[in-house]
């Protein structure tokens, strides 16, 4: 018999809360090694869904396979074989980092031998090793977040649910933590199933991403995928003199959708398919902006989400 190959799917999974529908009829397939971001808002039903997956909540309509095993069924097995890092870390802030992990790893029933190797490993790998004896209140909170994504890896499950992990974490550390999840899933060949609303880190991180709100599924495809099929071209120019009235002036074009004007003078304009460049250039040009670079691609993944959002918000106001 052929191993499973996804490491999640669902059919129909769905789950209400008295009037609240909090996950809708939700079909979706991650298959086995691939790191999955799961983008939404918050109270999009992000975290509904990862209480599902691991059967900590019933679902009220349809059903769901997490590593080939039903979570209605089998949910202890479930759980026995996922590693998760949900809103709050696990840890033992008294304990040290070492200690941490030897207690859990002593909960898993690692042997010895391959519990003190494990904790090593990773340890050294998120660069936490030298600290090791140090107690973990003293820690910074990106080095706690890292620690918990150890604590999630430490019995080697094929799959870890992250909720959010970067969450409150300042640029620096979180990139630090994206580098030492990538590293380690891409090592281990672990499947991750990643919550997020940050879009820089889906886009950096994940195989694929899907896109939720109000409970529904509205789009999956890779990233790149997403922003060639949903959204619109894009031009990029990177100018000086892009004063507010030459936005305006850029608004009231019908071939423009968009525009986004960000530090360092780089402006985005989101446009119809047909649309002259050219001409568009030479009007700035007659307002007075001085072009430095003018590149034409595929929009940005966050101008993808924010137009799926809005053609949600317009379907739940019509309903």
């Amino acid at each position: 018999m052929a191993e499973q190959q996804d490491a999640i799917r669902t059919y129909g999974l769905g789950r209400r809360f008295g009037d609240l529908t909090a996950v809708d009829n939700l079909n979706l397939t991650v298959p086995r090694g691939t790191i999955f971001g799961f983008l939404g808002p918050n109270g999009s039903g992000k975290t509904t869904t990862i209480r599902l997956l691991l059967g900590l909540l019933e679902p009220t309509q349809g059903r769901a396979e997490v590593l080939g095993l039903d979570v209605a069924t089998q949910a202890d097995a479930i759980r026995a074989r996922t590693g998760a890092l949900l809103e709050h870390n696990g840890l033992y802030e008294r304990l040290s980092a070492y200690d941490n992990l030897e207690f859990y790893g002593r909960i898993w029933h690692l042997p010895k031998p391959e519990r003190q190797a494990r904790i090593h490993a990773l340890l050294d790998h998120m660069g936490l090793w030298e600290r090791r004896d140090d107690r973990v209140a003293t820690w910074s909170r990106g080095m706690r977040q890292k620690l918990a994504v150890a604590r999630a890896m430490l019995h080697h499950p094929p799959l870890i649910i992250l909720d959010e992990p970067t969450a409150g974490l300042d640029p620096v550390a979180a990139a630090a933590l994206r580098e030492d999840i990538a590293s380690l899933v891409a090592r281990e060949g672990t499947t991750v199933f990643l919550n997020t609303h940050n879009l820089a880190e889906a886009e950096k991180l994940c195989d694929a991403v899907g896109v939720i709100r109000y409970g529904r599924l509205l789009a999956v495809d890779s990233p790149a995928g997403l922003r060639t099929r949903r959204g619109s071209p894009q031009i990029e120019v990177v100018a000086t003199g892009i004063t507010p009235p030459v936005l305006d002036v850029l608004r009231a074009r019908p071939e423009v959708h968009a525009v986004t004007l960000e530090n360092g003078g780089r402006l985005a304009l989101d446009v119809a398919p047909d649309t002259d460049t050219g001409a568009l250039v030479s009007l700035m040009v007659a307002q007075g902006v001085q072009i430095e670079e003018v590149r034409r691609g595929a929009s940005s993944l966050e101008s993808v989400f924010l137009k799926l959002m809005a053609e949600a918000e317009g379907d739940g106001a019509a309903a």
